[in-house]
């Protein structure tokens, strides 16, 4: 929503200033100068992208009308994860092994679908906690084994960012690469007389306007806010990795939920006496000290 009152807001201040000026709304549209736009700037992609960060840049340009993690999400998955962690802390962590062997079939999952519904959190989840139930690893080794998966996500989510902000610096010169096609242009019908020329220099400095209004009105916009997007994302899985080691190296259930609540900063607006209280519904407070 708000992504598309900020394109009406700069679309709206763009025309109304140049419309009160007694500019022609008109008079901005040259089909040439798009297409010349909108050709070069759809090969510079084509160019720089590998075509796996151009399928993630397609993935994050959807995403970008979208309002990323919400607070309920992060509020889900804290509760879920604490229903873990008493199940594993009552019955051992052996317990734990038919929910993360089928997680569609598993009774904690299938209550959380903001959880259950992202195929990315799942995996993370179970593959944090696979090695732990199998006994792979010790405790005290899981938190660096999920900041390398987090390092791994944060390195391939940045491809798709990069991508857009190569797009917003190279704008502006495109824009001067049509101005100076129509200069040509021009240039080759002077004799056509001063009315004829002016036309043309107007359509020319269509493409330079053309290519500032589109980097810094969109594209340099849109880039920050998929990589603000991109962090929440990536804050998501930092918080349950928290957990997840804070759980594996001993901490009580309750208290491995809070580490991960403070991890949290501003993101959920729940103070740790509500959020205990919350989570010791879920389960008749017990296992949860």
């Amino acid at each position: 929503m708000f992504i598309i009152i900020g394109v009406i807001i700069v679309f709206g201040s763009t025309l109304g200033g140049f419309m009160i000026a007694g500019g022609n709304p008109m008079l901005l549209l040259h089909v040439s100068e798009f297409i010349v736009l909108g050709g070069i700037t759809l090969g510079v992609v084509v160019i720089s992208t590998p075509p796996k960060v151009l399928k993630g840049l397609m993935v994050q340009l959807k995403g970008a009308f979208g309002a990323g993690v919400s607070p309920t999400d992060y509020l889900d998955m804290l509760k879920f994860l604490y229903e873990i962690f008493v199940l594993g802390r009552r019955n051992g962590l052996i317990a734990l092994d038919e929910h993360v062997s089928d997680p569609e079939k598993s009774a904690i999952f299938s209550k959380y679908h903001s959880f259950l519904h992202h195929k990315d959190r799942v995996s993370f989840l179970c593959n944090g906690l696979r090695p732990l139930i199998d006994g792979k690893i010790k405790p005290d080794q899981l938190q660096d084994l999920l900041s390398i998966e987090i390092k791994a996500m944060k390195s391939s989510a940045e491809g798709p960012g990069h991508v857009l902000h190569l797009v917003a610096d190279s704008l502006p010169g495109i824009g001067i690469v049509a101005a100076v096609l129509g200069i040509i242009n021009t240039m080759a019908s002077i004799s056509a007389g001063p009315e004829a020329v002016g036309e043309k220099v107007a359509a020319a400095l269509t493409g330079t306007f053309l290519g500032i209004f589109g980097a810094y009105g969109f594209v340099s916009p849109l880039a920050q806010r998929m990589h603000m997007l991109e962090e929440s994302h990536l804050l998501y899985f930092e918080v349950m990795s928290k957990a997840l080691s804070g759980f594996a190296k001993g901490l009580a259930p309750i208290m491995a939920i809070e580490v991960a609540r403070r991890t949290l900063g501003g993101e959920i607006s729940v103070g740790a006496d509500d959020l205990e209280a919350m989570l010791k519904a879920l389960t008749g407070g017990g296992a949860g000290g």
